[in-house]
């Protein structure tokens, strides 16, 4: 896994490459490939896999073969299968001089194989790359028009797909509604990049970058792997709860994928949260200068609706107080409530878990520090009597604290985003903040200008009580409390989602 992160950092050094269009691998099918073969060369050993790369009818259609070629350098058999429209972009010649094998986008070749039955029930792993707005609605519909759309109805395997198009194709709620109906049904889709797209427009729909879609396909991989080896064990451990969650979490600690990300197909992820009402902050908190400024921050909201997502399909109820976020769209099967200022936050917690019955809260929540004193009424004017000197500040109630105080019964999760200073770590800074929230678990990650907020990933260490490891010294010189300390290392928001989700499992 040394190897993985450290190919990561190399091309991303705190922001999404996909974001640059100028980059390397967008005109060099060669960058950086042999540190990316050796990273997943040694993240997946499992040895040969059979992966179907389908290619969709878009103009970044030519990438596909950047993605086949990393499958066919580390010893994996890639049967390409694009649609009709992608032969308008890259012949089949191309296709098929990558992947050794015959191409053909029409069920009616070598009728007698009955290629789309044998391609798909063999397929360990499908990925469409573009996946176009057409190709969406089609396998939305269950359509099998073609040689792909017939292979995925027939695949029992995980299925990644790929988008790419245009910034207000993939905003449409006709399109989002496809790729909700998918993601229900365990399809993988992926967040397109944001960047420069075909002609001068720029925004979300730029086709991720191959090392992105060929990473997140190991990830897939490692993740089935995970859930397999889960199912087998479970068959010998019928028990339920607190038992079954923690021989899950133990199967996690010795697989790659537990360290990697999440991506375990929805059908097969564990049912640990039935009957569960979990309460998720998510967002950012708007602090009211005057009618028209506010004191905000970075937040994205995307690390809180990653938790709501994954809670949800582990079969939890899910109500999500969502404040100011820049998601392209809400996740499926949750409660949203929308929430603006801290306070406004904390009056709607306190209803909810004084008026319902709640298991857990999870304060994912960027929430500000301080607000205004004094808010005014009317726009605050350059050059006028209503120009302020300066803006005092009140500090913010302690909403996670207030509430581990009151409901301590209640299995609460805070975070933790710190910077790091002269004399202390993020960690060290984590540990304290552990200390005084009096929460169950606390996830301390490092945030900046380019990491963290608004950025795909997430990393850092989900602390815990009742552990074994000895606490650092704080800023006072004395040991804190004893706790567990695990360190999360970059996956994607939903990966570290699952991990959180995978220890709170273990409280109830």
């Amino acid at each position: 896994m040394a190897a993985a992160r450290h190919y990561m950092s190399h091309t991303n050094p705190g922001a999404n490459p996909s974001a640059n269009p100028g980059t390397s691998s967008d005109t060099h099918p060669d960058a950086h490939s042999e540190t990316y073969t050796e990273a997943h060369s040694d993240a997946h050993s499992g040895g040969h896999k059979n992966i179907v790369v389908g290619v969709g009818g878009g103009i970044a259609a030519y990438k596909a073969c950047m993605v086949i070629r990393e499958f066919t350098k580390a010893g994996h058999t890639v049967t390409a299968i694009p649609t009709p429209a992608a032969a308008q972009f890259i012949g089949t010649a191309t296709l098929e001089a990558l992947t050794g094998q015959p191409v053909t986008s029409s069920v009616f070749t070598d009728i007698p194989q009955v290629r789309h039955v044998t391609v798909g029930s063999q397929a360990d792993l499908v990925v469409v790359v573009p996946t176009t707005a057409d190709f969406l609605s089609r396998i939305a519909a269950g359509a099998a028009s073609d040689m792909l759309t017939t292979t995925l109805l027939m695949a029992t395997c995980p299925i990644l797909l790929a988008p790419a198009m245009h910034t207000q194709m993939w905003e449409n709620s006709l399109v989002q509604r496809n790729v909700d109906t998918l993601r229900e049904h365990g399809y993988t889709v992926m967040e397109p990049a944001v960047g420069r797209l075909t002609g001068p427009d720029s925004g979300a729909g730029r086709l991720p970058e191959p090392a992105d879609i060929v990473d997140m396909a190991y990830s897939l991989l490692e993740g089935q792997k995970l859930a397999e080896e889960y199912s087998q064990r479970s068959q010998h451990s019928p028990a339920e709860g607190h038992g079954q969650a923690k021989e899950r979490s133990q199967v996690g600690e010795r697989s790659r994928a537990a360290a990697r990300a999440d991506l375990m197909p929805r059908e097969l992820m564990p049912r640990d949260l039935v009957g569960r009402h979990i309460i998720i902050t998510a967002g950012g908190t708007r602090e009211a200068i005057d009618p028209v400024r506010y004191i905000g921050n970075r937040s994205s909201g995307q690390q809180g609706a990653a938790l709501a997502a994954c809670a949800a399909q582990r079969g939890a109820h899910v109500t999500l107080l969502l404040g100011a976020h820049d998601l392209p769209y809400l996740p499926a099967g949750v409660q949203v409530e929308t929430v603006t200022s801290a306070l406004d936050l904390q009056d709607k917690l306190t209803t909810l878990v004084e008026t319902e019955p709640v298991d857990a809260v999870i304060m994912a929540a960027a929430v500000a520090d301080f607000r205004p004193t004094d808010t005014a009424t009317t726009k605050l004017k350059k050059g006028t009597d209503s120009e302020p000197d300066s803006i005092a500040l009140t500090r913010n109630p302690d909403i996670l604290a207030s509430l581990t105080r009151s409901h301590p019964n209640l299995v609460t999760v805070g975070f933790a985003a710190e910077t790091g200073d002269a004399t202390h770590t993020v960690l060290q800074l984590g540990r304290e903040k552990f200390a005084r929230k009096g929460c169950d678990l606390l996830m301390v990650n490092e945030v900046g200008f380019h990491t963290t907020f608004g950025q795909p990933t997430n990393a850092g260490w989900l602390l815990g009580r009742g552990g074994t490891e000895k606490g650092t010294e704080n800023s006072a010189g004395k040991s804190t409390d004893s706790v567990t300390v695990k360190e999360i290392p970059r996956m994607s928001k939903r990966g570290v989602a699952m991990r959180i989700l995978d220890q709170l499992a273990t409280l109830f």
